[in-house]
């Protein structure tokens, strides 16, 4: 047995031999492999680990009115973040920064949950941070590791209010936001136009974010700032508007303070807007960088709404505005005449069926041609011309017009005019024959089932001031189309109309307004409201023989049209350079009526 173990042993030896020979040439090959086979990847991986890729965003396009001058720019901001790594890290040095940051604890559970969503990229701490802030971060960079802070454009509205709702705000990107189409390639935390021109436009204005290279320890501490090229970023691209910002400040200024309502002015030869003003409105630099959760709950919860855009998003009876609609169809129809007058003259009411409609002037008008009742604003006079034309008839014109429909601007958010689109509405709304015709007797008033936005009543009066045809009002001239649609009216039925209105100036119920400089056209209204006082109408136009401008203003719990025409005429007078006054805004009482009347009023005749 002895002699044997020697040559067992060196058997085992030779094993052994052979394995770690084997277990070299893994070794070996794998260290080939890695270091020279893989020597591009891994060292990929190596540079990967230790940079990091920081966005730089892109400066949003400014925004110029008609004549250059700036409705939004950019300046110079900075943004505290805090670069991508392990959560622990990134949790405990937001809870060291805080202090400094004036970050809550449920503000810092909101950043960490949104580094959750993105844990590659920085995230954001501060986007707007002041001056103050980042000099006291700056100074303490070395106890933080992982902060980064860097300058952006920041958006800036250089008149704040005066232009918010035409110029809306911009604001993070939502989810819900990335999921559509538009914005899959902003990324999470970029900005977005959330309203106005801003949001219309967003495609273009946001332009296209940068990206830079920074290089950190393993403990997450910048070493190197730009260690390869940067991408550079592609700024906006400029927005030129039709707006003319010395006007829409002249309406800002003019506009009675603590009062609700909208002014819109356009050109009527081709329904370019020239100032768009809804009040009260609100200010948008107070969205850049995150709105205060204080001054949000202030918008939201204010009952006069002060982030609806009235001009759009506001829906009204026209009152007598309308009447000039119902005169232009019945000129067309070939009913009247401009100087027809009506089988019952004016008494101060009109018997019809059982009830008795009453004019809103007591003792009369008289005996009125259509110029004269036009002037004068007689409700019997066009109680009568609405039976004569019909209930299919007011439906059928009106619509044709765009008395039910979205007049196109280049804005987000406008709403569609409530106006019946047939007969077959009040057969839904009451039953088959349970109304009569007697629905035409409200219409024709513009009251009933009849509630518009002012830009529709602007479109309106754009056709009566130039040829009849619509254009459609817009902000960018790019945008601009003519509508199909036209009253049909001869140019001796459109200069009537417009003598009418220019009665209304003179002598009628806006004589009170009469500016000596220049000759004014417009009409005066009063629009029903069951939520307290009524609301007052204006829109005129001038030069009357040759007009360039259209303005037309609502002020809510105003009870008159006659309390709205000065400001009208003062726009005007002001955009045509024949005003001599002081600007100063107009004097009306303060509005402490709660609510705000967005839908229309309606006034059913139904059969007993």
């Amino acid at each position: 047995m002895n002699a044997f173990h020697p040559l067992l042993a060196e058997r085992r030896a030779q094993v052994v031999r052979i394995v770690m020979l084997a277990t070299g040439l893994v070794i070996l090959g794998a260290f080939f492999r890695t270091q020279i086979l893989g020597y591009r990847v891994h060292a990929l991986q190596s540079r990967t680990n230790r940079m990091r890729p920081i966005t730089v965003p892109a400066a949003r396009g400014i925004i110029y009115d008609r004549a250059g001058q700036v409705l939004a720019e950019n300046v110079p901001g900075f943004t505290v973040a805090v670069l991508p790594g392990p959560e622990d890290s990134v949790l405990a040095t937001l809870r060291r920064i805080a202090p400094l940051a004036r970050l809550s604890t449920g503000e810092v559970g909101r950043i960490v949950d949104r580094y959750r969503r993105a844990p590659y990229q920085p995230v954001v701490v501060r986007a707007d941070a002041p001056l103050a802030m980042v000099a006291a971060l700056e100074e303490r960079r070395l106890q933080f590791p992982g902060l980064l802070i860097q300058t952006e454009p920041k958006r800036y509205y250089p008149d704040s209010t005066v232009a918010a709702h035409l110029l809306g705000y911009v604001g993070e990107v939502a989810e819900s936001e990335r999921a559509q189409p538009r914005f899959a390639a902003v990324r999470l935390g970029g900005l977005v136009g959330k309203d106005g021109l801003e949001r219309q436009y967003d495609d273009s204005l946001r332009g296209r974010d940068g990206m830079r290279y920074v290089e950190v320890s393993a403990l997450g501490r910048m070493v190197r700032e730009d260690i390869v090229p940067p991408l550079p970023p592609q700024a906006g691209t400029p927005l030129r508007t039709t707006v003319d910002l010395d006007l829409q400040r002249f309406v800002a200024a003019a506009f009675p303070p603590n009062r609700r309502g909208a002014v819109v002015a356009l050109d009527p030869a081709n329904g370019e807007v020239l100032a768009l003003y809804s009040a009260p409105g609100f200010d948008p630099n107070a969205f850049v960088g995150g709105v205060a959760p204080e001054y949000w709950r202030h918008l939201t919860e204010d009952p006069a709404h002060p982030l609806l855009n009235r001009v759009i998003q506001a829906r009204y009876p026209p009152g007598s505005t309308w009447k000039l609609a119902v005169a232009a169809m019945a000129l067309k129809r070939g009913i009247v005449g401009l100087r027809s007058r009506m089988p019952i003259p004016c008494r101060g009411g009109l018997q019809y069926g059982n009830r008795y409609f009453r004019c809103w002037e007591p003792l009369g008008h008289g005996d009125l041609t259509l110029e004269q009742a036009i002037a004068h604003s007689c409700d019997v006079y066009f109680y009568q011309l609405g039976l004569k034309l019909g209930v299919t008839s007011l439906l059928e014109d009106a619509s044709a017009w765009g008395g039910h429909s979205r007049t196109g601007i280049d804005l987000p958010g406008e709403l569609q005019p409530e106006y019946p689109s047939g007969r077959e509405y009040y057969d839904r709304l009451y039953g088959p024959g349970r109304w009569t015709s007697a629905v035409a007797l409200n219409l024709a008033i513009g009251q009933g089932e009849n509630a518009q936005t002012p830009v529709n009543m602007a479109r309106l009066f754009q056709m009566l001031a130039s040829d009849g045809r619509p254009q459609v009002p817009h902000l960018v001239r790019a945008r601009a189309r003519r509508d199909a649609a036209s009253l049909d009216l001869t140019l001796e039925q459109l200069d009537g109309l417009r003598r009418a209105m220019i009665s209304v100036v003179e002598t009628g119920t806006a004589r009170g307004s009469r500016v000596a400089a220049v000759t004014i056209g417009g009409k005066t209204a009063t629009a029903q409201n069951s939520h307290g006082p009524d609301h007052g109408w204006f829109i005129g136009f001038a030069p009357a023989e040759a007009p360039r401008i259209v303005v037309a203003a609502i002020i809510e719990f105003a009870e008159h049209g006659t309390a709205v025409a000065p400001l009208v005429t003062r726009v005007i007078s002001h955009y045509l350079r024949v005003d001599t006054l002081e600007v100063r805004p107009l004097d009306l009482p303060s509005d402490t009526t709660p609510g705000v009347m967005t839908i229309p009023d309606f006034v059913p005749i139904v059969v007993p």
